[in-house]
């Protein structure tokens, strides 16, 4: 059985989000009911995966926001400007569905995110993420992220490092 081919695209009406289910109460929650108002009120923007242009396989979310300098490894901070934050692309959210875990679509998402964020015409000097657990931050750190030294569950990667 060949590979399902997966279009990312912005979430719209036509994508059934009531049917997506990826083990999470709380992201699931989300995706049903608040990511519109998010999307809306242009907190968030949010990015699904789908096979049909229907069923949502995953989705992740993207927000502007600011990293403070003080709060990097001293390594990466000495070669930035000496402003007192710097602009990042958080991901707040990232989800596969069940029906779909286990076959790479996770890392795919991340790497669309990635290259959405290094790609934008407004400069950002990182994607950061939360990890919302141990297992979820080493995804991240495979993935290439490096935690934040005082807040190891908040991990960031270096936009200049992503291909173009």
């Amino acid at each position: 059985m060949p590979a399902a081919t997966f279009a990312v695209s912005l979430l719209d009406d036509g994508h059934d989000r009531a049917a997506f289910d990826c083990e999470s109460a709380p992201l699931n929650r989300y995706l049903r009911d608040q990511v519109g108002q998010d999307v809306r009120r242009r907190v968030a923007a949010c990015f699904v995966a789908s096979d049909d242009g229907k069923k949502i396989a995953g989705y992740y979310t993207l927000a502007s926001a600011s990293l403070l300098l003080t709060e990097l490894p001293a390594s990466v901070g000495k070669k930035l400007p000496r402003y007192p934050s710097v602009p990042a692309v958080r991901m707040g959210r990232l989800a596969v569905d069940r029906a779909y875990k286990g076959k790479g679509l996770g890392g795919a998402l991340l790497a669309d995110a990635l290259t959405r964020a290094a790609s934008a015409e407004i400069a950002a000097f990182a994607l950061v993420v939360d990890a919302k657990d141990e297992n979820a931050g080493e995804f991240y750190k495979h993935h290439g992220f490096i935690a934040l030294p005082d807040a190891s569950m908040t991990l960031f990667c270096p936009l200049a490092t992503i291909p173009k």
